[in-house]
């Protein structure tokens, strides 16, 4: 059982940055990939990033790349999302979650959930 929770998402204007955190508890944070979705309202959820277990390998969505950025820092439990250049249509609530699968990035083959935290970009 894994336990997420994000924090640092808020209001930005157009181009700032955000840097998003994901403290997770439970046993074996380094053995699961952790990913970001992100879902607007009316759209459905759709991936961000995920960095996998083992070596750290980052993937990101075409929308993002170049301009977030995904860490993990194992001896705290915690992934981090750097968002950099935010454009209005990065505006979502955004979660962090967890999967055993090293390869999946569809949201189904995630396990466990964070509750969310909303970014707000303007124009």
């Amino acid at each position: 059982q894994v336990q997420l929770v994000e924090s640092g998402g808020g209001l930005v204007q157009a181009g700032g940055s955000l840097r998003l955190s994901c403290a997770a508890s439970g046993r074996a944070f380094s053995s699961y990939t952790m990913g970001w979705f992100r879902q607007a309202p009316g759209k459905e959820r759709e991936f961000v990033a995920k960095i996998t277990w083992g070596g750290g390998t980052t993937y990101a969505a075409d929308s993002v790349k170049g301009r977030f950025a995904m860490s993990r820092d194992d001896a705290k439990n915690t992934v981090y999302l750097q968002m950099n250049s935010l454009k209005p249509e990065d505006t979502a609530v955004y979660y962090c979650a967890a999967t055993r699968s090293y390869y999946c990035s569809d949201y189904r083959c995630y396990d466990y959930w964070g509750q969310g935290t909303q970014v707000t970009v303007s124009s």
